[in-house]
């Protein structure tokens, strides 16, 4: 990934609790290492000899917005503009699953405008990324 040229950042809900905002941010951020294996540097070494796995090699910024703009984020993210990005949500449907095979059900039988976002990440060119997310403010 080109830092120059590429951004990534994740969005969530402002009005999710701390601990569900954290983990949103946790889940998307381990699927973005999945998804762009090359964003995660080398394992490092320190003086006593103690490993270190690598992490990201640049920053990901994590923002937040409301509910509704994070939902109008998501939609124009399946807009033809947006197919070169990597997208990666996490929904209140996926927060509540028991497992996996649980989530896959309750998103098969969803309406994507049903779906309650707690987080987006969204990866790809800074300008189209900047462009849409660029006036959201940080999670503070």
């Amino acid at each position: 990934m080109d830092t120059a040229k590429e951004k990534c950042v994740i969005i969530v809900d402002e009005d999710a609790p701390a601990g569900i905002a954290a983990n949103t941010a946790a889940i998307l951020g381990i699927t973005l290492g999945v998804r762009m294996p090359d964003i995660v540097g080398e394992d490092n070494v320190d003086q006593e000899g103690n490993t270190h796995l690598g992490i990201t090699r640049f920053p990901i910024p994590v923002l937040r917005t409301d509910a509704e703009t994070l939902a109008n984020i998501r939609e124009k993210l399946y807009l033809p503009d947006y197919t070169d990005l990597t997208v990666v949500d996490f929904s209140e449907q996926a927060q509540k699953s028991r497992d996996y095979a649980d989530y896959t059900e309750q998103l098969s039988a969803s309406n994507g405008k049903d779906l309650n976002y707690l987080g987006v990440a969204v990866c790809g060119n800074k300008k189209i990324v900047n462009k849409l997310t660029g006036k959201l403010p940080l999670l503070r």
